[in-house]
């Protein structure tokens, strides 16, 4: 009984969303292609000047959040990380225009909803750093820090030749950024996978996850580099990428890192002190976010990107400086981040979906680009094997478990898409739609592979 209640409700609420999509539909129709007579064109127009800006944007989170919840759950039960699934719903929801369907598009132009999207992907990066150790990642040890630059720089490499194998005429800024959203490894992805066959604390697992931390720190101090390239070429203040150059780039990017640790590590108590004295309550979920926005905000400021200030921020709030807001009845900084991650992260992905266009791939060579720069990414990883010098460690499994892309793939290219150089987008709108296929090959191959090479090896031990 409890069962036929309960999908009674689901199949009422999405005949509802459903009805509601297609009456948003038909306004948005109307809208298109309005009336020609003068006093409907006046009622139109005073109806547009009376209606909440907010109504868009609601009715946007209501699909939004449906969907994404419905997309994650599907590719859950065949064992694939809910990420996937609410990048898949996206592609789906942007792509209703090929079977006569446009009720949706304003998703995609939304400025509202792009605002809720940066903020989701800025949060997203403050809880990698509140679960990344530096401790523990420094103790791994040499190996993992081997595997890492092994698995940064081959792809990095493979991707730029790639880029410029196929993309012949796009700027060799394009061609680096590329290369650059090969970098980094998803360790949310790789941590489930070795998590479910129980095998975190095996010897593969500490060095694929403290080599897929390593790797991502890599990668942002390499995007920070290449946005800042691009901007100073787009200032007019560069000819080219000069040695001097990229220089002053990495030593910003590290200079920025070090020093917000540095500095924050001396701040953070003192102000997590003072907080203490406050009687309001949410001051930990206050201080914690007002630093990530204020690292996040003078990363923007610098030339780096915004998700480099949230994640320092999360290395920052280590446990101990806000133990004694726990031992007073608060719950942990991670309890508190999670609602709004559950809420804003989905938005993120879904929207990294609904700007993919499936038409591009139409194109014989962009099809052809997607596939081979696939190809590179996980050869790319491969390489990370070569970092393993331990006899009795499975190295097939080390460079399968670093192959990955996941978000954070999607967020270098949701980057790249925004930055313009010379009047030309660095990430046109086709080479996004190749990038967004190899994040999610790469992301739906790992799990079983890794699994597979890992379960056999235990099986020929026993």
């Amino acid at each position: 009984m409890r069962k036929f209640v309960f999908y009674s409700l689901l199949i009422l609420t999405c005949m509802l969303i459903v009805r509601g999509i297609i009456a948003f539909g038909d306004v948005q129709s109307r809208d298109k292609y309005p009336v020609t007579t003068h006093n409907q064109q006046e009622a139109t127009a005073d109806e547009r000047h009376h209606e909440p800006v907010v109504v868009p944007v609601l009715f946007a989170l209501i699909v939004i959040l449906v969907v994404a919840k419905f997309g994650g759950d599907l590719l859950e039960r065949v064992q694939q990380p809910a990420v996937l699934g609410e990048l898949v719903i996206g592609v789906i929801l942007g792509n209703l225009t090929l079977v006569g369907f446009g009720g949706l598009e304003f998703l995609k132009t939304n400025t509202s909803l792009e605002v809720l999207a940066e903020i989701g992907v800025i949060i997203l990066l403050f809880e990698v750093g509140l679960e990344t150790n530096i401790k523990e990642m420094l103790s791994v040890g040499a190996t993992s820090f081997v595997v890492a630059t092994l698995g940064v720089i081959t792809p990095f490499f493979l991707g730029w030749g790639v880029s410029a194998l196929f993309l012949p005429d796009e700027s060799i800024y394009a061609h680096i950024f590329i290369g650059a959203t090969l970098c980094a490894t998803s360790v949310g992805i790789t941590a489930r996978v070795l998590r479910d066959i129980k095998k975190v604390r095996s010897k593969e697992g500490k060095i694929i996850l403290g080599a897929a931390v390593i790797d991502d720190i890599m990668g942002l101090v390499i995007l920070s580099v290449v946005t800042g390239l691009i901007s100073a070429a787009g200032s007019g203040s560069a000819e080219g990428v000069s040695s001097a150059m990229v220089l002053f780039v990495v030593l910003k990017a590290i200079a920025f890192i070090v020093g917000a640790l540095l500095i924050g590590s001396f701040l953070v108590p003192r102000i997590m002190k003072l907080g203490l004295k406050v009687k309001a309550t949410g001051v930990l979920l206050t201080i914690a976010l007002t630093i990530c926005f204020l690292l996040s905000f003078i990363a923007e400021k610098i030339g780096l990107a915004a998700i480099v200030g949230a994640f320092a921020a999360g290395l920052l709030m280590d446990e101990i400086h806000y133990k004694a807001y726990v031992d007073r009845g608060e719950h942990s900084l991670e309890d508190l981040i999670s609602p709004i991650a559950i809420f804003l992260v989905p938005i993120f992905f879904v929207r990294m979906g609904l700007l993919v266009d499936l038409t591009t791939l139409s194109d014989g060579s962009i099809l052809g680009f997607a596939l081979v720069l696939t190809v590179a990414a996980i050869l790319g990883k491969q390489a990370c094997s070569l970092g393993v010098w331990k006899k009795g460690i499975n190295k097939t499994a080390v460079g399968l478990g670093m192959i990955p892309r996941g978000e954070v793939g999607l967020i270098f290219a949701k980057i790249g898409t925004t930055m313009v150089l010379a009047g030309e987008r660095i990430i046109i709108p086709s080479v996004y739609s190749a990038i967004v296929i190899m994040v999610m090959i790469t992301t739906l191959v790992t799990p079983p592979f890794l699994k597979l090479s890992l379960l056999r090896e235990t099986k020929n031990k026993k």
